[in-house]
């Protein structure tokens, strides 16, 4: 679910609600918020991600752009789902003030477009190490289309294994 902000503009600039628990439960997403998470970006071109959490601590999260530019990109990493590793991808900016709503059991990654992006994010569960899941970026099963090779990365990032290597209960 891509969110725009429904803006109220005056001279001054605008005024935006950027979450409300009651809107997101009316059309199904999950407004629970037990973290907010800030990532800092020094160069264009770093890549985070695929991460995603499994049972007992599935998360949610709302992600925005707060300063400069990224592609944002989900993955579908539920077995039996009929978009089962399928992906999308969006560009958040600090101009856009788009946010993207990334569902339980979806691997989230993103690039920076630009020098110094920043991102922030709201996160439905606490980052629990055990129920950690990984997908790589590279993958050719999720056909997702960098626009920029990645400069840089965590080590973790760079070594999950290709879907083609996995067991499917590693996964969930």
């Amino acid at each position: 679910m891509i969110v725009e902000m429904e803006k109220r503009s005056d001279d001054r600039g605008f005024f935006a609600r950027a979450f409300c628990a009651r809107e997101m439960a009316a059309i199904g997403l999950n407004p629970d918020a037990v973290q907010i998470n800030v990532s800092y970006n020094k160069d264009k071109g770093t890549l985070r991600g695929m991460h995603y959490q499994v049972a007992p601590a599935t998360e949610t999260k709302l992600v925005r752009c707060t300063r400069g530019a990224i592609l944002d990109v989900i993955i579908d990493m539920r077995p039996d789902s009929p978009t089962y590793c399928q992906h999308i991808k969006v560009e958040l900016t600090a101009d856009n003030h788009r946010a993207l709503f990334v569902p339980a059991m979806f691997a989230h990654g993103y690039i920076t477009l630009t020098d110094d992006a920043e991102i922030c994010y709201v996160v439905s569960e606490y980052y629990t190490p055990g129920c950690e899941r990984g997908a790589r970026w590279d993958d050719p099963a999720f056909g997702i289309e960098w626009p920029l090779e990645p400069i840089g990365m965590s080590g973790k990032d760079a070594i999950w294994p290709l879907m083609s290597e996995r067991n499917p209960e590693e996964t969930q």
